[in-house]
């Protein structure tokens, strides 16, 4: 019985430390993952941030020179006010687009399948490469393109308006068209989720559509915004083919600069790119979650 005993108090024992660390466990390949190929690499970009880059070489001699030149430097302190000017109109742009739509799919579509039908529509264009679909806007915007044609035959232009392709509004269209469905998504996903009860409570008590849109729905659907915002955010932060392709290379952004950079084989100066342009993503996303307690409400 003794013997017995001791076996049970020591398999019990085992249950109880597997029971105690199984969080760990669990944790331990994300950990990894996360630490391998996202802290690793991020300290070692701001490492080779600092060495040191001739014409043709790069040594490991530590230098702010690369810094300096970023930021005295017009060309590149324009981009990246040029990037950050982008990012906030195609995050408009795709919120005044993308919730209409959203407010559509999960508020006024009651049927669950035809819910899935729509939103599976949204997404029929990540169907084809992304770079046919950015260039698929050339001949639409071109001065002899579809949408100048159209507008002539409609009398409502006399000559073709040169302005919609290679400028900044040609890789806004681009990059509002190609992202909006990551802002439509996740609100018609909250939107669906509101009880229809709540809505007709409200009605009952005599609230206003407009009341009942500004006091439930938006504030309810808000988790939702915010998710498609860091989406559309990171996207855009980092975007650089579209307008590449869109632009003519007359656009160019700190994604555009980090290509060039890395091209040149200048690594420490597209370091300090990558370092500037991860910093910028992480203080979008940061103020983005300040919005809503994501955990309380997902």
């Amino acid at each position: 019985m003794s013997v017995l005993s001791a076996e049970a108090v020591g398999e019990a024992h085992r249950e109880s430390f597997w029971r105690r660390h199984l969080h760990v466990f669990l944790l331990a390949p994300g950990v990894a993952w996360m630490v391998l190929f996202l802290i690793v690499p991020l300290i070692m970009m701001v490492y080779v941030s600092f060495w040191t880059q001739t014409t043709f070489a790069i040594n490991s001699t530590l230098t702010t020179k690369s810094w300096s030149t970023f930021f005295a430097s017009e060309t590149y302190y324009g981009a990246l006010v040029r990037t950050l000017r982008l990012w906030l109109t195609v995050l408009a742009l795709t919120f005044i687009a993308g919730y209409p739509t959203a407010l559509f799919i999960g508020q006024f579509v009651r049927n669950k399948t035809f819910q899935t039908v729509l939103l599976v529509t949204c997404v029929i264009p990540f169907w084809t490469s992304f770079l046919i679909r950015v260039l698929a806007w050339r001949p639409m915007l071109g001065k002899e393109g579809a949408i100048n044609i159209v507008l002539e035959k409609l009398g409502l232009i006399s000559g073709p308006i040169e302005v919609l392709l290679f400028t900044e509004l040609s890789v806004i269209i681009g990059m509002v068209q190609i992202y909006v469905v990551f802002m439509v998504g996740p609100i018609a996903f909250m939107l669906a989720r509101i009880d229809d009860s709540l809505l007709e409570a409200a009605r009952d008590l005599g609230a206003s559509p407009m009341t009942i849109f500004r006091k439930i729905i938006f504030p309810l659907s808000l988790p939702g915004v915010v998710v498609g915002a860091i989406f559309v955010s990171v996207m855009v932060l980092g975007e650089f083919a579209t307008a590449s392709a869109l632009s003519g290379r007359k656009v160019n952004l700190l994604g555009n600069i980090i290509v060039t950079q890395v091209g040149s084989l200048k690594w420490a100066f597209a370091a300090v790119v990558g370092v500037v342009l991860t910093a910028v993503m992480a203080v979008v996303i940061t103020g983005l979650l300040r919005l809503v307690n994501l955990q309380k409400e997902l």
